[in-house]
């Protein structure tokens, strides 16, 4: 199993500071077995074309873009690409984040599936990345056994 982290941030792309969401999720997703390579850092106005030539794994998650800012494109270019779109995850994000930070519901996280790959936008923050990181770890075993035609999860 395979598996991407796409940071989109125009910032961390030029260098201005380093990403650190994109490593929480890196070493979640290692942990469940999924070959991952180091997070890739894509500046916000890149990311249509980037997604474009993407050859997509079991897993995609992408952290950043999903704010309120007209930089904030990563949901609206995801949403015309998906197949079928799982809110119920973005629910249970937005549920378990607002615990902890109200303001987390004014992210437009977004979560489903491009052919057999399980797709998830993300707050660019590290508290985002790790309730992403608690709420996809039960879940995540049987959405890819699902995508990948294993009907017994």
């Amino acid at each position: 199993m395979t598996a991407l982290v796409i940071v989109a941030s125009t910032r961390a792309a030029a260098g201005v500071y380093k990403d650190r969401s994109g490593p929480i999720l890196v070493a979640w997703l290692r942990s469940k077995g999924f070959d991952t390579p180091d997070a890739v850092i894509v500046a916000d106005a890149d990311l249509p074309a980037y997604l474009d030539e993407l050859k997509y794994p079991q897993v995609v998650l992408i952290s950043g873009g999903t704010g309120l800012t007209p930089d904030d494109i990563t949901v609206d270019t995801l949403l015309p690409r998906l197949n079928k779109e799982i809110p119920g995850i973005a629910h249970a994000f937005w549920n378990y984040s607002m615990q902890a930070v109200p303001t987390t519901v004014l992210s437009r996280t977004v979560a489903g599936i491009i052919g057999r790959t399980f797709i998830m936008a993300l707050p660019g923050s590290t508290g985002a990345a790790r309730d992403a990181v608690a709420v996809l770890d039960p879940l995540i075993d049987h959405i890819t056994g699902t995508l990948q035609g294993n009907h017994e999860h």
